[in-house]
């Protein structure tokens, strides 16, 4: 009984008839008995396949309830769940695949053919009788393998462990008061942590309800929320707008949310402003694929007068803000993140060095840059590493840069994040041309199709000679985001 699994099995045994998950894209109402009983079907068909302990299950698909059976299969088997970010382009696909070696890959309807090899279907459901299976071997085995972007042009895959999740359940649910009679609207995708951990995977350890998307539809959405009395929202900024700004924003029924959380990207004042009069406490929050999700949390009482600060500490969470010689910092002096506890990873997948950089003495030390003020509240005032955010898509100037110099022609090139009002920031890039090459906006953008996510590609371009330098010789990010801010 050591798994974070056995939660599913508790709730099919007290509350079989209890509903797990409802899965928009299909109709299909699962009770926490039937998404049991097929998870154990997926036990069954992935041991066929030769999973064992802490081998790697990737699943490409869309949001299924599917997905959450081969997750608690994958809990059951002590195997390691991927689930693969669909929006990335096939090679950077077949490089995470290479990296990860998965020995199975189970794939969704709108993917198939998509990956060469041979794949396992996931709207089949196994015909085979249900198993058990033996379980990790402790609460530090992986459990999920989430790839997260990196500052060095290659992703990283975090190992997030039973007792990471398990921790970060019981935190989400002492900060958001989850009950058995909650519910959550998740539209955002489960290949990110915020989709699948942020109130997915509380929802189901504390025995409550998921109202299942394939993406964002304000006025579908607006709807769901209303009919399913939908109690918390988790979103990016980009979504949160949308859904404000729909013609059916005004008349929907909003009573039953108790709590909205945000991630992603900074909140607008205007757009808190505009939840706070529906009643509805949008909370700016923060965290990372690494830690939590949650790391913070906002009293509702002190959301008015806080407006734009990411709240208190969590539960079970040590926070330090640091200065570069390693002292901590005085309140309201910006310094690094660093975080410590049991919702911290286990690590990069086959990464020593990046693990070791990040992870040291217990304290994950997140590159990002915030203030605590005087009353304990944090504030996010920037980042250390150059990551901008694009759509709730963590972007990296070095990845895109990389791409960028593998047209020919192309001399020198800094990618940027610049603000944009739909999307929060979109990349602009700054190229220099190798001396008498031609290049233009359309011939790089176009070079990047199928290499990278289309989020991942700038949005901007500017292509000339001279452009300005560091004393070192490189084009100057400082200089060049001022030219255009």
């Amino acid at each position: 009984m050591n798994t974070f699994s056995n939660h599913l099995d508790a709730h099919a045994r007290f509350r079989p008839d209890a509903e797990a998950i409802f899965d928009v894209s299909t109709g299909m109402r699962h009770t926490y008995a039937g998404l049991r009983d097929l998870s154990r079907r997926w036990v069954a068909r992935l041991r066929r396949e030769g999973v064992g302990r802490d081998d790697v299950v990737a699943v490409l698909a869309h949001n299924r309830a599917e997905t959450f059976a081969v997750m608690y299969a994958c809990a059951d088997l002590g195997a390691v769940f991927y689930p693969m970010n669909w929006r990335l382009a096939d090679a950077e696909l077949d490089w995470q695949i290479e990296h990860s070696r998965p020995v199975a890959i189970v794939v969704g309807p709108s993917f198939e053919g998509r990956l060469q090899g041979q794949t396992l279907r996931l709207d089949e459901t196994p015909d085979l009788a249900p198993e058990t299976g033996p379980g990790p071997e402790s609460l530090d085995a992986p459990w999920q393998l989430v790839y997260t972007s990196g500052t060095t042009g290659r992703p990283k895959g975090a190992l997030l462990t039973h007792r990471m999740v398990h921790w970060n359940a019981v935190n989400t649910t002492l900060a958001c008061g989850l009950t058995s009679s909650s519910s959550t609207l998740t539209f955002t995708p489960l290949f990110h942590t915020g989709g699948l951990n942020c109130l997915s995977t509380p929802m189901l350890h504390i025995g409550g309800r998921i109202v299942l998307t394939t993406g964002v539809e304000p006025a579908r959405d607006l709807r769901l929320i209303e009919d399913e009395r939908i109690s918390h929202l988790m979103g990016v900024p980009t979504i949160y707008q949308m859904l404000a700004d729909d013609p059916a924003w005004d008349a929907a029924d909003l009573s039953s949310v108790e709590d909205a959380l945000c991630g992603g990207a900074p909140l607008s004042v205007e757009l808190l402003e505009r939840y706070l009069r529906r009643g509805i406490p949008l909370r700016q929050g923060f965290g990372m694929t690494e830690v939590g999700p949650n790391c913070f949390s906002m009293p509702h009482a002190d959301q008015p007068r806080k407006l734009g600060s990411v709240g208190l500490p969590i539960h079970h969470m040590a926070m330090r803000v640091m200065r570069p010689d390693g002292a901590e910092c005085d309140p309201d002096e910006p310094g690094e993140l660093w975080l410590s506890g049991p919702t911290v990873f286990g690590g990069y997948l086959d990464n020593p060095e990046a693990t070791a950089k990040d992870l040291v003495d217990g304290w994950f030390r997140t590159g990002d840059v915030l203030r605590r003020d005087a009353e304990g509240f944090f504030w996010v005032c920037g980042r250390q590493k150059e990551m901008f955010i694009s759509g709730g898509e963590n972007v990296y100037p070095a990845e895109v840069e990389a791409a960028i110099y593998q047209v020919p022609g192309v001399a020198q090139v800094a990618v940027v994040g610049v603000p944009d009002p739909r999307w929060g920031e979109v990349g602009h890039a700054f190229v220099e041309p190798r001396p008498g090459v031609q290049l233009h906006a359309e011939m790089l953008s176009g070079a990047l199709e199928g290499q990278l996510g289309r989020f991942k590609r700038p949005k901007h371009w500017t292509i000339g000679d001279n452009l300005p330098r560091t004393g070192a010789g490189k084009l100057d990010k400082q200089a060049l985001l001022r030219s255009v801010r």
